[in-house]
Order: C-alpha cells, then structure tokens, then sequence
C-alpha cells in the first residue's frame, strides 16, 4: 500500500466562489506513483466544500443559484446571533456539499466521467487562503 499526501493552496473570494481542482488532483495521482486505489480531496475549515461538477459556466451558475436558495444570506442565523460574524450561511452551505470527494483511480488514472470535474466551493463572506489535503492510497 502506498501512500501520498499533497497539500493544495487557493485564493479564494468567498460567497461561492468555485474553482477546478482536477488538474492539481490528477498531477497527485501521477506523482504519487499508485496504478489502482483512492483519492480523498478535502478542504478543512467549516466554510468550503469539495465536490464534483461539469465545471461550465451554466453548471457552476446553477449550483451557486440552489446554493444560494437553500441558504440564503440576509436571514437570521443562530450562528450569527452567538459568533456576530455574518457567515451563519457559509457553514450551512458547506455542511449540505460536505469538505471532502473520494474518487478511484484505476491504471494510475483519475476515474471519472468526461465532463466530471473536482470542485472546490467557497462559500465564507470573504476572502481567504484555502487549503486542500490530497491523499491518494492504493497499489
């Protein structure tokens, strides 16, 4: 069994802002050297979410619409009520996607659909340095 880790890095502007993980996430398949196994994509913090997409424009435009929909900002949160930071809405949009994807790789590929892309969904009310652990195990 064969391990490797690689932690990833992003800019990000918060209120959904969405960025194509899969050429980092393929480039640590390949380095990692594994032909049959799994990697896990996640992105610590309770803001963020990693999940998998068509990443186009009308895609990415409806997520960030039923995101949006299902938590809306401008409305009461308990969150904000105790903390006073004006994100109760991110973490209730990250809880719904979740902070981590596990995808097969198979012949030392990526196993995904043609128009599959790893995602990476900020939803915090402002901008941030994420960080995203890559963990790819197998033989």
């Amino acid at each position: 069994m064969t391990t490797h880790f690689t932690l990833l890095t992003r800019e990000t502007a918060g209120f959904c802002d969405l960025h194509d993980l899969t050429g980092d996430v393929e480039a640590c398949v390949d380095e990692s050297g594994v032909s049959d196994g799994l990697v896990v994509v996640s992105v610590p913090g309770s803001t963020a979410s990693v999940t998998t997409i068509e990443f186009e424009s009308g895609a990415l435009a409806d997520l960030a619409d039923a995101i949006r929909r299902l938590a809306p900002e401008g409305i009461p949160y308990a969150h904000d009520a105790r903390w006073g930071d004006g994100n109760g809405f991110s973490h209730v949009r990250a809880a719904l996607l979740g902070p981590s994807c596990t995808l097969p790789i198979h012949g030392g590929q990526l196993v995904r659909g043609p128009w599959q892309q790893v995602l990476l969904a900020d939803f915090d009310n402002g901008p941030r340095t994420r960080r995203i652990a890559v963990q790819v195990m197998g033989d």
